[in-house]
């Protein structure tokens, strides 16, 4: 870094996680991927590529400060892309994840571990999660570690783990053997319409959140998306008391468990309106419209509540509204997400997974990810349980927010899904 001054932008955008890149030159950082399987759109092209083909994935962006030198795939189908990506940029292909780590060697040979175990044909537990391996990737990762001596750091794509407790001894882990740890979803840092944050230390009362498709994979970013401003509330985070998830016509005679308005002002950030007739009521559209609603109900240590509705056929977004102690009106925002290559939202995580590597440093708290895993954990249990009502003391994850969001202003040129 050489003690070169950065600008007050380049602090603020640091801080936020949400970099416009180095104001410097800095050597690249030579990193190890590890993969479920890598096909056009899957999550390890999204981040990986990134390292090879630029930010925009056309070699017409910015390069991120990282070399992606290995690469273990744990799948390889008909459309995987590994075999001939390692060809055309000249990483290293490795059978096991520790050939991957060590190049081949007998110790550890990268600067950093980017663990992406999304995507790929894998069981599905009774609780409708996805078990993808991300505890085997982590174990096999910190085998090497322990082999060698020494740790660098890691990045796991999405949740730290399907269960409660192989994320809480992931998270374990890493901070027994001392090397800096970063998950989650890319959700928290994409585009926000409004350009709102919480502020820091703000006295919030709820929050509510709409989310559509899949409660394992997209409710969790949907929970990621309430987390990021959460955690922001006066005395942070603290943890999370009690939880349930309740379907079909539980959701709507709920209605004593969370605000109608904040669910209202949620809705009408959404970019595509509800269908039905503009004249009748928002919810009763809504509630013709959606045909098996979820919603998931999270009680807090601190008092604080929020909801986290899935509404299949009349959402297709995400987006969330929260109101603070006093406050006359809500304050609400949509989470952007650019749906078309180059799925600009990827950016943003690449870009804070490329400061851990340089810097040692996490650019947005680990705590926020366990927190998030735990609680799909026993919200899907409670789903398995016909509803009831989950205790959580194992939840009582205290963290304080890094840093905050800023706008990163307008998006890439998009261009069709099927484009490479």
């Amino acid at each position: 870094m050489g003690g070169m001054p950065l600008s007050r932008r380049s602090l603020v955008t640091r801080a936020a996680g949400l970099l416009a890149g180095p104001a410097f030159a800095r050597a690249r950082k030579r990193v190890a991927g590890v993969t479920t399987l890598y096909t056009h759109n899957s999550h390890a092209d999204v981040i990986l590529s990134r390292l090879v083909q630029t930010e925009t994935l056309d070699f017409k962006g910015r390069r991120p400060d990282l070399e992606l030198v290995s690469l273990y795939v744990d799948q390889t189908p008909d459309k995987d892309l590994s075999r001939r990506f390692a060809r055309e940029y000249g990483f290293r292909l490795s059978p096991s994840i520790a050939d991957a780590l060590t190049l081949g060697g007998e110790k550890l040979a990268v600067d950093g571990v980017l663990l992406i175990g999304e995507h790929g044909s894998y069981p599905q537990s009774e609780k409708g999660q996805e078990l993808y391996p991300r505890k085997r990737f982590f174990d096999e990762t910190t085998a090497v570690f322990r082999k060698s001596g020494r740790a660098v750091p890691v990045f796991t794509d999405k949740h730290l783990s399907h269960s409660w407790a192989e994320s809480k001894a992931i998270y374990d882990t890493a901070r027994d053997l001392g090397f800096p740890l970063m998950a989650g979803s890319s959700v928290p840092g994409t585009w926000r319409r409004p350009a709102l944050e919480v502020p820091r230390g703000a006295p919030l009362r709820e929050a509510v959140a709409v989310s559509y498709h899949t409660l394992y994979g997209y409710g969790f970013h949907a929970l990621e998306m309430l987390q990021c401003l959460a955690e922001r509330r006066k005395g942070f985070e603290t943890g999370v008391r009690r939880v349930q998830c309740l379907e079909g016509e539980a959701v709507w005679e709920a209605r004593d468990r969370y605000d109608p308005r904040l669910l209202e002002a949620a809705l009408q950030r959404l970019s595509r309106p509800i269908p039905g007739d503009s004249a009748t009521p928002l919810l009763e559209r809504l509630r013709k419209a959606v045909q098996k609603p979820v919603v998931f109900l999270i009680e807090y240590r601190d008092g604080f509540r929020a909801s986290v509705f899935t509404l299949n056929y009349a959402v297709g977004e995400w987006s969330i509204a929260w109101r603070e102690e006093r406050a006359d009106e809500p304050r609400s925002t949509l989470f952007w997400t650019q749906e078309a290559r180059p799925l600009g939202h990827f950016t943003f995580l690449v870009r804070g997974i490329e400061e851990m590597m340089h810097t040692g440093k996490a650019s947005w708290p680990v705590e926020r990810t366990l927190l998030t895993s735990g609680m799909m954990d026993f919200l899907l249990t409670s789903r398995h349980r016909g509803g009831a009502q989950i205790e959580t003391p194992e939840l009582g994850v205290r963290y304080h927010p890094m840093g905050g969001w800023s706008d990163p202003g307008p998006p890439p040129p998009s261009r069709p899904l099927d484009q490479q």
